[in-house]
């Protein structure tokens, strides 16, 4: 996947938007809806980071054939597999009891996941960020990584992420990211 050739782009619009008002909740759905349907149980939305679903863990066969050395599970139940399993295959895990709520409060895992996301990136890692559906606490995690460790804005963090899953996070996880977004524009500390 070609990620350089969306770049060009993406720093034009980069320009204006910092110039530009954040936008609303509504308007950041909007420029959700337009981004690609899930097709695929996992799908890479950076270099070597993928945004899956709750069931791609369970293939170990997938796992293996993505090269994930490090897993960030959104949904993590003490039920469920947990790092001890995932040690047993060479895998760091990490897992966030995350709720798919709007008064579900996710900015208190913005900079710990943004960190977990960033040491497997920056150590040559290859990373799945999952949640039930891949759509909602995953994505919000993913693009609060981008706009803390790779200084996007939230549309340029959108923008890179659409296209190549489509995610739409609830409207109270839109809020914190607007939130986030606006601190970081600021440089008011998160």
């Amino acid at each position: 996947m070609a990620y350089e050739s969306s770049y060009p782009e993406s720093l034009t619009m980069r320009e204006s938007v910092r110039s530009s008002p954040p936008l609303s909740v509504l308007e950041l759905q909007q420029l959700l809806v337009t981004g690609r349907s899930i097709l695929n149980h996992a799908d890479e939305v950076w270099p070597n980071l993928y945004i899956g679903d709750q069931d791609i863990p369970a293939f170990r066969s997938k796992l293996e054939r993505l090269r994930i050395s490090h897993i960030l599970n959104c949904a993590h139940s003490e039920h469920h597999n947990n790092a001890d399993y995932y040690k047993t295959i060479g895998i760091t895990y990490l897992g966030i009891e995350a709720q798919d709520s709007p008064t579900f409060d996710m900015s208190v895992y913005f900079i710990p996941a943004a960190d977990f996301i960033h040491q497997a990136l920056s150590g040559g890692g290859r990373i799945l960020i999952h949640c039930a559906l891949g759509v909602s606490c995953s994505g919000t995690l993913v693009l609060a990584y981008l706009m803390i460790r790779e200084h996007m804005t939230l549309v340029d963090a959108i923008m890179t992420v659409k296209d190549r899953r489509g995610i739409i996070p609830n409207r109270g996880f839109l809020r914190q990211l607007t939130v986030l977004d606006t601190n970081l524009r600021y440089g008011r500390r998160i």
